[in-house]
C-alpha cells in the first residue's frame, strides 16, 4: 500500500493581505519501491525536511522522483539535494534541464500515484492524487490553505480564478485527505487532521 509522510509543513505569513513569507509543504510518497517527493519547499525548511528523512530512514539520494506542483521559489528551493531524482513539472512552467520531464497530460508515475493538471494558481499548476489507506490529494497551491477549501476561495495569487475554482472542486470530489500547499493535511469532511 502507498504511504504518505509530510516532510515539512508549510506556512504563509501575510500583512494586510500581502504575502511576506511563504514556505510550501513538502511531502514524501512511498509507492511500490519508488520514493517520490512533492515540492521541496524553501531553504529555510531544509532542516525540517532533513530531520523527517532521518526519522523515516530515507536519504535524499534515495528519492527517485520529485514532482513540482508549480515552479514558484517557495516550492522548489531545495531541488539541489535530490541529485539522482527525475523532476516532473507541467510543460506550461519554466524549467529547462535534462532532469526535468515536461508533463502535458494527466499521467500515472507509480501504481496509485497520478499527476493531474489543476490550473488556476498558475497555468501549469498540477496536483498529485494518491491511493493509500485513504485517497489523498497533494494540492500544491491549487488549495494553498485549508481556509481556501472551507470558504471555497481561489488562491490569493491566481492566473485564472474560474479554473482555480474548478481545480478546487475536482480535488475535493476525489480526496478524503487534502495536503494543501502551505499547511497541514486535513480531512475533507471533518476539518484538519488531529
Amino acid at each position: 500500500m502507498n504511504t504518505l509522510d509530510v516532510l515539512a509543513i508549510g506556512s504563509l505569513v501575510r500583512d494586510n493581505g500581502i504575502i511576506k513569507e511563504a514556505h510550501s509543504t513538502s511531502t514524501l510518497i512511498r509507492a511500490g519501491g519508488v520514493n517520490i517527493v512533492v515540492d521541496t519547499s524553501t531553504p529555510e525548511m531544509l532542516p525540517s525536511v532533513r530531520t523527517s528523512f532521518m526519522q523515516l530512514g530515507i536519504l535524499p539520494k534515495d528519492v527517485d522522483i520529485v514532482v513540482l506542483t508549480h515552479t514558484h521559489d517557495d516550492h522548489c528551493g531545495n531541488n539541489g539535494i535530490f541529485r539522482k531524482a527525475k523532476f516532473y513539472v507541467r510543460e506550461e512552467e519554466s524549467f529547462v534541464d535534462d532532469r526535468y520531464i515536461a508533463v502535458s497530460s494527466d499521467i500515472d508515475i507509480a501504481p496509485g500515484v497520478r499527476l493531474v493538471h489543476t490550473p488556476g494558481h498558475t497555468d501549469g499548476s498540477m496536483s498529485v492524487l494518491v491511493e493509500g489507506d485513504r485517497r489523498y490529494a497533494i494540492a500544491g497551491d491549487a488549495i494553498p490553505l485549508e481556509d481556501n477549501f472551507i470558504r471555497m476561495l481561489p488562491p490569493g495569487i491566481c492566473s485564472n480564478a474560474e479554473k482555480a475554482m474548478e481545480s478546487i472542486k475536482s480535488l475535493t470530489e476525489y480526496a478524503d485527505v487534502i495536503v494543501p500547499g502551505h499547511g497541514p493535511p486535513f480531512f475533507r469532511d471533518a476539518g484538519r487532521m488531529r
